[in-house]
């Protein structure tokens, strides 16, 4: 198995060994034809909008979409904006492949970010330590759309369509290898 990271910005190194944690190849992409041979992609935290204006000067934005398209994409953080079908601005490129509408940065600036325990079935006990840095929320889901975790006050932070998944916080920054390996799950087709 052999999955992307999106390599452009962003937190694209601790994905990569989190994916090695479990004995997965990552590839870092950033050029179209790196694509080619994966099967599953991440798009990592970051700044969404720099990694929309690197990926449309690249050449990515059709490749991404269709890619995604066919094929399990994850987004964390900013890449969970990228791959939204809205996220209540038009000049920001997005890949609009996820039917959810996403608020960015819901919480506010760095300095509201925060660590919390999250409930998530698909992954079982115990909660899952998540760190919100400078986060999305997501505001409204279509039917096709699986909410997965939600915040105390029901903010939706994680969901699942098909075979995308999108997470508002950061796995790669912490020791739990569960939400990777249920990633690795959906790109096997045992989820």
């Amino acid at each position: 198995m052999k999955i992307g990271v999106l390599a452009l910005q962003g937190a694209f190194i601790e994905h990569n060994k989190m994916l090695a944690n479990l004995g997965v190849t990552a590839v870092e992409v950033r050029l179209p034809h790196q694509l080619a041979e994966l099967d599953g992609l991440i798009i990592p935290g970051g700044e969404s909008t720099t990694i929309g204006k690197l990926a449309s000067a690249y050449g990515l934005i059709k490749p991404l979409r269709q890619f995604a398209a066919a094929k399990p994409t994850w987004g964390t953080c900013a890449g969970m904006i990228f791959l939204a079908k809205d996220i209540g601005i038009e000049q920001q490129p997005i890949l609009g492949s996820m039917d959810i509408t996403v608020d960015r940065n819901a919480f506010g600036r760095q300095i509201h970010s925060f660590e919390t325990d999250l409930a998530i079935a698909e992954i079982g006990d115990p909660p899952f330590h998540a760190v919100f840095i400078r986060a999305p929320v997501v505001t409204a889901v279509e039917a096709s759309v699986n909410v997965l975790a939600c915040l105390d006050d029901g903010r939706i932070v994680a969901v699942r369509q098909r075979h995308l998944l999108a997470t508002a916080f950061h796995p790669e920054l912490t020791d739990d290898l569960r939400l990777h390996g249920y990633f690795c799950g959906i790109v096997n087709g045992i989820l």
